[in-house]
């Protein structure tokens, strides 16, 4: 190897040039022979990958089995919120205290929860007797197991006072109202007030999550209700830990939204709309249920696309089932993926579906780039050479954006990754990266070997007959003749490569190329590319997180019309937020007082402690110090019944004959609009701080913190981490790649694209949760793919202009991107008919990634590459110095032979 060289270059850089071709060099040389090796053995790579999918495939349907614990699903693994619900629960039992803290879709534990809404314009408190009626049906209602008959009493929360059942105030609410009007009195004297209101016992109670789509009185000082459109009622039961108790609970709550859909049929005048704590997994898991059709149709669609996309007129060069068995080889290496999931104990959930749609984005890009360099190489060659060509042509580059693919989903799954439904769906990707690529070289490559080999013995490419002769064919009709058609009648003997006649290198070549470098359209091009950019900026500065479940599950589930009409009517207050004072505290002292008073300012409080202090006022009372405090406090306040409820928010201890407030709790309640799960965390961000620099010491809690919980950074950060990971790997192999300027184009490219994607989803509402957040991961993956190969031919291209080098690589690339980029967004087309939130959100992450992709491949790069470096005047240079070299030579061998001048 020797290497001249030039005026000014220095030794340094000489020696990565020679790095650089010492490397590229021997990974060529290293797929050849593997090339060859698979030529020479190709019933023994065609036999293993299909022996281990029949063996990992029968582990799939024996092993199968949901994941149906959505919180560790979806819910940031490692929070500050766990760590303050252990804390909370050490103190006071969140069972027990289900009902105080109210959550919208996340209360822990089993329950049944029922909406009941009015038609428009009527008064659902005027329908008391009717919900009554309904209350009851859920308490008689019967679940039987091993023979025994279980009933709500049975199963409920009881309260630690008297050991009743724990109801909604509500209930006690319409009671009043019903017995108002069986005796003649106008429901106006049962007053009601909104979001506090009086009860039978003198308890004051808050009802501003029961009672929905209020209507107040004009001008009322106590805020009494005029009308209301909805109720909400919720019914709690016990949970043990016992796996009997849960299976009875379950069996409950199933019959509860049985008992709802009929009454819902009873009452007409009523809609009701009911949900269980299964119902958020069951719709969660029914993505995939009603998916499975439609995922079928896009892999017909795909199969169909690949098959019509490798076909030619040419039936000797037309490789159409080359381009069905290379669609195939991804799926039977999904399969295997899958198999090897569930036997090492992996539990399926509905964020899975975006795998195989992920797999076959980069396999398919293998299986056509492998197509394309079978067709660059020569027709004289024998099968296995040209094979193995290939693979020396092609599986250097594939091996590279396979190896960032496995970059970016391994560092996906790693412990920095905080969402668990990410974390196992990045590793199953790895799983199927690796496996696409064994298969394509091995499966698909025997697939190629024995096609090479059909078409070297003149066989046709479809109907596996030989081709006849010219003379034969000149005999038969004109159909006959079409379908036997080897090319011959359209070429001449000279020309080098048939495979110019595929349609879409016609295209190009003919078509494309011409008009894309037209000198007209590029100012078109970069004002398209600014009013691109621009619309990716704006959409970037309004990215949402997406902490809201149903953005998970099926679109017309239960679960997503509840939670629409609980947004609607029950959005006025946030959830009931627990504030657990966790040290001993001189209640008693004024600055305690005060302090306790402004961190409470600005919320509606259900506590004790107000309650306490308009208790002493009131009776004209002398607390002032801590003997008198506690003693009224246990003598007389908590004594009355409509007190004795606070005894379970206190914490007494005794140490001799003096006794301590040793923790306690109040609950606190914001006014909030529809958009109550921002306002949730604008709160929790809110409070939490104040409990580091207080002297008191609290913690805040709700259920619902713990899937809130810092989650747009936990859902943002595996993007950002496989980020960091492709571009440190990108730089680090600046010097080792085939040129520097491949690499840093590369990582224009493909910035731009993920930033493009990531704005224009915005844009279409799609929020920041697990799914959107895998898309971006695999755009960053699907933009390398499809852009590497077109930018490392141009850089490495020696024609004289900038714009023949990108006509050339769009000639040499361009089929294959094109093939892949329209079997993957046709494919994607079904997911727009399968109604789930989930699905939606991939088939719009995934089309924008396509979209863009293609966009940057055949509009923006091929445009932008004629502007800017490399330039390609060395190289005009050097082939200006060959030429004048070789004229020089011609000119001595003249000068030195004039006979031969003058035979010529």
């Amino acid at each position: 190897m020797c290497f001249l060289r030039r005026p000014g270059a220095s030794a340094g850089w000489i020696w990565w040039r020679m790095l650089r071709q010492v490397i590229h060099r021997g990974l060529q040389s290293f797929f050849y022979k593997l090339g060859l090796f698979v030529s020479r053995h190709p019933v023994f790579f065609l036999t293993v990958p299909a022996v281990l999918t029949i063996i990992f495939g029968f582990s799939l349907l024996n092993r199968f089995q949901p994941d149906t614990d959505l919180e560790s699903l979806v819910a940031p693994s490692h929070s500050l919120a766990k760590i303050e619900r252990s804390l909370a629960s050490s103190l006071f039992s969140l069972d027990q205290s289900k009902s105080q803290l109210y959550s919208d879709l996340h209360t822990p534990g089993r329950y049944g929860r029922v909406i009941l809404l009015s038609k428009p314009g009527g008064n659902i408190l005027h329908q008391a007797d009717v919900i009554l009626q309904i209350h009851r049906a859920v308490l008689e209602m019967k679940v039987n197991y091993k023979g025994y008959n279980y009933t709500f009493s049975h199963l409920c929360v009881l309260r630690n006072q008297d050991k009743k059942c724990v109801l909604d105030d509500i209930i006690s609410v319409l009671e009043d109202l019903r017995q108002a009007a069986l005796s003649n009195k106008t429901t106006a004297r049962v007053q009601v007030s909104y979001p506090n209101t009086k009860l039978k016992d003198g308890r004051s109670s808050f009802i501003g999550h029961q009672l929905g789509g209020v209507m107040e009185v004009p001008n009322s000082k106590d805020q009494r209700v005029k009308s209301a459109r909805a109720i909400q009622i919720t019914y709690y039961l016990q949970t043990y830990g016992s796996v009997t108790q849960d299976l009875i609970g379950e069996k409950w709550e199933s019959e509860f939204c049985k008992l709802m859909h009929k009454m819902q049929l009873d009452h007409q005048d009523l809609q009701l709309y009911s949900l269980a704590s299964f119902s958020l997994w069951k719709d969660f898991h029914q993505t995939s249920l009603l998916a499975r059709g439609k995922i079928l149709v896009s892999l017909m669609l795909i199969l169909l696309t690949a098959t019509l996309s490798s076909s030619m007129k040419d039936c000797l060069r037309s490789k159409p089932f080359l381009g069905l068995l290379g669609v195939l080889t991804i799926c039977i290496s999904s399969v295997t993926a899958a198999g090897i999931f569930f036997i090492t104990d992996g539990k399926y959930n509905s964020t899975l579906l975006g795998i195989p749609f992920f797999a076959m984005g980069h396999g398919t890009k293998g299986v056509f780039e492998l197509l394309s360099g079978w067709r660059r190489t020569r027709e004289n060659l024998p099968f296995k050479d040209r094979v193995a060509d290939a693979y020396s042509d092609v599986m250097v580059s594939y091996t590279m954006t396979s190896s960032l693919y496995f970059i970016a989903f391994g560092m996906g799954a790693s412990p920095f990754t905080n969402i668990e439904a990410v974390k196992v769906f990045c590793q199953n990707m790895c799983v199927s990266i690796l496996l696409n690529y064994f298969y394509i070289f091995s499966f698909f490559g025997s697939c190629l070997v024995f096609a090479g080999q059909l078409e070297q013995n003149r066989y046709h490419s479809i109907f596996c007959c030989k081709i006849p002769s010219a003379e034969y064919l000149d005999r038969k009709p004109v159909w006959f003749q079409t379908m036997m058609n080897d090319g011959h009648q359209h070429s001449s003997h000279h020309e080098t490569n048939p495979y110019q006649h595929h349609f879409i290198q016609h295209f190009l070549r003919e078509h494309y190329n011409e008009w894309i470098t037209n000198i007209y359209v590029k100012p078109f091009v970069v004002i398209l590319y600014l009013i691109y950019a621009s619309f990716s900026f704006m959409g970037c500065l309004q990215i949402n997180d997406g902490a809201n479940i149903i953005n998970l599950l099926a679109s017309e589930s239960p679960s997503v019309s509840y939670a629409l009409i609980q947004q609607k009517y029950f959005s006025n207050y946030s959830p009931v937020i627990g504030f657990y004072i966790y040290e001993p505290l001189e209640y008693w002292n004024g600055t305690v007082q005060e302090d306790l008073k402004t961190l409470s300012q600005g919320f509606n409080t259900v506590s004790w402690i107000e309650q306490y202090y308009q208790f002493l006022r009131v009776g004209n009372i002398s607390a002032t110090n801590k003997s008198d405090f506690i003693s009224i406090l246990q003598s007389n306040f908590l004594k009355k019944p409509e007190f004795q409820h606070f005894k379970n928010d206190i914490i007494f201890s005794k140490a001799g004959d003096e006794n301590n407030i040793i923790a306690s709790r109040l609950y606190l309640v914001a006014r909030t609009s529809e958009n109550t799960q921002r306002e949730a965390v604008e709160l929790l961000e809110k409070l939490r701080p104040l409990s580091l620099i207080q002297s008191i010491k609290f913690i805040v809690f709700n259920p619902t913190f713990v899937f809130m919980d810092h989650y747009g950074l936990s859902v943002t950060m595996p993007v950002l981490i496989s980020g960091f990971g492709i571009l440190l790997v990108l730089i680090l192999t600046f010097f080792l790649v085939i040129h520097p300027l491949g690499n840093f184009w590369l990582i224009l490219s493909v910035t731009s694209i993920e930033l493009g994607v990531l704005g224009l989803m915005t844009l279409w509402n799609v929020d920041m949760d697990c799914i959107s957040i895998l898309c971006l991961i695999y755009t960053l993956n699907f933009a390398i793919d499809h852009c590497a190969p077109l930018l490392y031919t141009f850089v490495l291209a020696t024609e004289h202009t900038r714009t023949q080098c990108i006509k050339n690589s769009l000639q040499e690339h361009g089929t294959a991107i094109l093939q892949n980029v329209s079997s993957f967004l046709i494919g994607l087309v079904p997911l727009l008919f399968v109604p789930s939130n989930l699905t939606f959100t991939l088939f719009k992450c995934l089309l924008l990634a396509g979209s863009c992709t293609l966009l940057h491949c055949f509009v923006i790069l091929p445009v932008f590459l004629t502007f800017f470096p490399p330039s390609k005047k060395h190289h005009k240079k050097k082939k200006r110095a060959k030429r004048k070299e070789r004229e020089e030579i011609e000119c001595i061998e003249i000068q030195e032979n004039p006979d031969h001048v003058t035979a010529v």
